[in-house]
């Protein structure tokens, strides 16, 4: 006998035998996990959309910009905050957790870069 029939009689037959049934989960993709991922995207957008518009106008931004701006890092917050609830609920897939977290983290930084640079740049 070899070390690979060894393998085969422990765990029965050629190993590619099928699974004898399903798993089934409570878990689910929850609507705070969405909405904090699309919280993080329109914030995203609409941060680019402002950095866009300013620069096409050579830096003459109006109030509206700037109210746009403020606006995207509010919902990115309430996104940040959102993806960090939904991330510590054990009940809950985490793939919309984790993009809201990394979307609205973004926004969140690209609304401080852009403070940064009208402060000291």
């Amino acid at each position: 006998m070899q070390a690979g029939d060894a393998h085969l009689q422990r765990f029965g037959g050629d190993g590619l035998r099928k699974r004898s049934g399903y798993i089934f989960t409570n878990k689910r993709h929850t609507d705070r996990a969405i909405l904090s991922t699309i919280l993080g995207v329109i914030a995203g957008m609409s941060l680019l959309a402002v950095i866009y518009l300013t620069y096409v106008q050579k830096g003459a931004a109006s109030r509206s910009y700037g109210l746009t701006g403020l606006l995207a890092m509010i919902l990115s917050a309430v996104g940040l905050v959102l993806g960090i609830i939904t991330a510590l609920d054990k009940d809950c897939y985490k793939l919309f957790p984790v993009l809201g977290l990394v979307f609205n983290g973004l926004a969140l930084t690209g609304v401080a870069l852009v403070i940064y640079a009208g402060v000291f740049i």
